[in-house]
């Protein structure tokens, strides 16, 4: 039997191709800028402190002290493997924009910075700003769905075979793997010392950027008069809040529960207008990651 013709996919209208070129331009000005900070991080401070901090960047820093090989190249040629083993868990989509996040982060790596000037400075120092530019490039790549490959692959692909792992366990792995070969590698515990600082730094900076802009407080409120703590909130911030029948399972009694999102600088406000109304409120404050909807960060939808 003849196999049966798949489906020609529709073609895209103009507007849809306007919008995809859109997307694609926007997505290589984060890889260049992303990229740029990141080999400040890699080159200009982790370099001549002698450390390598976790991840594939840091396996090619090792290969660089050894053999003086090119540090980008080496980034490029180490994912080889590792793209081979995660191409069915990554998806295709995912490996073709974080390849091309890849070469532009090389040819930054190999060609640009090359011609810059090293930090010779306190290596303490070179450890932290490493993290810090480091982190703050690969926050700006993984904004747009993309990544500089390595250890990224690795961890979604080690989190699909063993579930019950966390994202934390199996980065804190496979950073520390990296590490202490770098303290064997560069012969002291200060090279082990750095590079976990380095890390730490790079994923302190990621949350900031990625969480921090759209983060804000959650107030849980329980209390008697729902309807009118909730318009005290609303005539004091501006802030509309969802109410939720409760009923106390000591006491029996029936109480409402109320959330409501706000920015860190109007949680005190939600709190003293519960207060205000219920003395006797119970509140508890609490930090959201990230708040998307009307009133905060509007939602970003795949293209």
């Amino acid at each position: 039997m003849k196999k049966e013709k798949q489906q020609k996919r529709p073609k895209r209208t103009k507007a849809q191709r306007i919008q995809a070129l859109k997307t694609f331009a926007v997505d290589t000005v984060y890889d260049v800028v992303g990229s740029i900070l990141f080999a400040i991080g890699v080159y200009t401070f982790a370099k001549s402190a002698d450390f390598a901090p976790g991840g594939v960047s840091g396996l090619a820093l090792i290969c660089n002290y050894l053999w003086d090989l090119p540090i980008g190249t080496m980034t490029l040629i180490i994912n080889i493997p590792i793209i081979i083993i995660s191409y069915k868990v990554v998806g295709r989509k995912f490996l073709l924009k974080s390849f091309k996040t890849m070469v532009i982060s090389t040819l930054f790596l190999d060609l640009v910075f090359p011609l810059t000037p090293l930090y010779t400075g306190n290596s303490f120092l070179a450890a932290i700003f490493s993290g810090v530019f480091m982190g703050a490039g690969l926050a700006l790549i993984y904004m747009r769905g993309s990544s500089t490959g390595g250890t990224d692959f690795l961890i979604v692909t080690i989190k699909k075979l063993k579930p019950h792992f966390s994202m934390g366990q199996v980065t804190l792995m496979t950073d520390l793997v990296v590490i202490v070969l770098g303290g064997f590698v560069f012969g002291n515990i200060d090279a082990v010392l750095y590079g976990v600082i380095s890390t730490y730094a790079a994923s302190v900076i990621i949350d900031k950027i990625i969480y921090g802009a759209g983060s804000g407080k959650l107030a849980i409120i329980i209390t008697t008069d729902g309807y009118a703590t909730a318009k005290k909130i609303d005539e004091e911030t501006g802030r509309g809040a969802t109410l939720i029948k409760a009923i106390g399972t000591y006491s029996g009694i029936e109480r409402h529960l109320i959330l409501c999102a706000c920015g860190k600088a109007e949680i005190f406000k939600v709190r003293n207008a519960a207060h205000a109304v219920d003395p006797n409120a119970f509140v508890m404050i609490t930090e959201a990651s990230e708040v998307f909807g009307e009133g905060f960060t509007p939602p970003e939808l795949d293209q």
